[in-house]
């Protein structure tokens, strides 16, 4: 008996003698992680070749209002030392992505079923799994759209506009941030990201359309602007000059114009009649001034911008209103059609008096854009306005074109982009593509504000 207990107690401190291996989903140590930023996603102290599956998880809001839940996984095989680095490991086949890419799980995640009640957002939950399917180590990543020391308020004057800066005492540089045709107050969740950049951000709607609900139309959001868009006024840009530079955050000898869709379409415009504007991003841009529309609009008669109160030449569409009809029958919604045959039947005349003179602008230009836009061709008109400022020696611009990408560009590539093209409104693009037109041009408009306005 003495020997037998003699054993086990050898065999017990033999035990404890040999490390004890939890497996780990390692992310970033500090968080939350402001989106944008370099993620970090591995996993450790597995048996060397393993073979185990990780998903993820998270809740968003989609475009139509509801807030869903999104999932993806992806199988991997762990390394000799028991390791799987996103960053630089593609998952084997059959998930929800190809490709190493660390974040391949959060942009491939799909739309589950059923609206989440209580959601939570802007946390990633992971789950890893080995081969029969048994839970080895959850974690969780926790993204953020601002710093903790970021403040906001609303400016008066400016219906619906938000004003946001970090703490301090420090003039910076100013941006002005103007969104597209979705109109409203939806640009002003971009703000607080680019405040934690430094930037003292003005985000400045200038439209507010009716919007469509089961229930029926609803009224606009911001009744005091223009509910259709038509003979916006360029010159809505020297009113927002005016309040930066009373303001004791902001350094109004270096502020710059940030637009997407029709808002790159307004920034364009400004940064040829607006001398001040020390910068110009133009996201998913236009190269030609295009026509207006709204309720009761006549089509083909009204512009999309005037400048002090005379309205601009225009290319008009052509079957606008018919791409719409056909929606009551399911079938889909492509923009980019009416305003693709209205460019070709219009005249080379009625192109040039439309076109923006983008070689006027001796700012620095920032341009992304997407052969696969299925709302407008910006990657062909960002190619334009491209060659058009390179005919004048000494102009800076920055081209990003994406083959396969669409119109929805203006992201960060964390969020999913399986859902865009998912409803009648199609956008266009794969969400692979997508995703990747969203981290490469995130990260080059960072560096291009950097070295444009510090």
């Amino acid at each position: 008996m003495n020997v037998l207990r003699r054993a086990l107690f050898a065999a017990g401190l033999l035990a404890l003698s040999v490390p004890v291996c939890a497996q780990r989903i390692d992310t970033n140590t500090h968080q939350p992680v402001l989106a944008g930023e370099p993620l970090q996603l591995a996993l450790a102290d597995l048996q060397p070749g393993q073979t185990v599956t990780l998903r993820a998880e998270r809740t968003v809001r989609t475009f139509s209002g509801p807030v869903r839940r999104f999932m993806s996984e992806a199988r991997f095989q762990a390394d000799a030392q028991g390791r799987v680095d996103l960053t630089a490991q593609a998952p084997l086949p059959g998930g929800s992505y190809a490709g190493a890419d660390v974040r391949g799980l959060l942009w491939s995640m799909r739309m589950q079923d059923g609206e989440v009640k209580e959601p939570v957002f802007n946390r990633i939950q992971f789950q890893l799994h080995d081969a029969e399917g048994k839970p080895l180590a959850q974690a969780e990543l926790r993204l953020t759209q601002a710093l903790p020391d970021v403040q906001t308020r609303k400016p008066a004057g400016f219906p619906g506009a938000l004003f946001a800066h970090r703490a301090g005492a420090a003039k910076r540089p100013a941006l002005i941030l103007l969104g597209g045709s979705e109109g409203g107050s939806a640009i002003n969740r971009d703000a607080p990201f680019w405040a934690s950049q430094g930037y003292a951000v003005l985000a400045l709607p200038y439209y507010s359309p009716r919007s469509w609900s089961p229930s029926g139309m609803q009224p606009p959001e911001l009744p005091e602007l223009p509910a259709n868009f038509v003979d916006i006024p360029i010159e809505r840009l020297e009113q927002a000059r005016a309040w930066l530079a009373e303001q004791p955050e902001v350094d109004a000898t270096r502020i710059g114009v940030q637009g997407t869709s029709k808002g790159a379409e307004f920034a364009l415009i400004a940064g040829t009649r607006l001398p001040w504007i020390k910068g110009i991003a133009a996201i998913v841009p236009s190269d030609v001034v295009w026509e207006g529309w709204g309720e009761g609009v006549e089509p083909g008669k009204r512009s999309s911008f005037a400048w002090q109160g005379q309205a601009l030449d225009f290319v008009p569409y052509k079957d606008f209103q018919q791409e719409f009809a056909g929606a009551a029958l399911g079938e889909p919604i492509v923009i980019r059609r009416p305003l693709d045959k209205g460019r070709a039947a219009a005249t080379p005349a009625q192109i040039e008096k439309a076109r923006i003179p983008v070689e006027r602008i001796a700012a620095p230009v920032f341009l992304l854009g997407g052969d696969d836009d299925q709302v407008w061709d910006s990657g062909r008109m960002a190619q334009a306005l491209a060659d058009r400022r390179a005919q004048v020696p000494g102009l800076k611009t920055m081209l990003l074109r994406h083959a396969e990408a669409g119109h929805f560009l203006g992201g960060t590539g964390t969020g999913p982009t399986t859902h865009y093209n998912d409803g009648l409104m199609k956008n266009g693009g794969t969400p692979a593509a997508n995703a990747r037109a969203q981290a490469e041009g995130h990260a080059a408009l960072k560096a291009f504000w950097a070295a444009t306005l510090n």
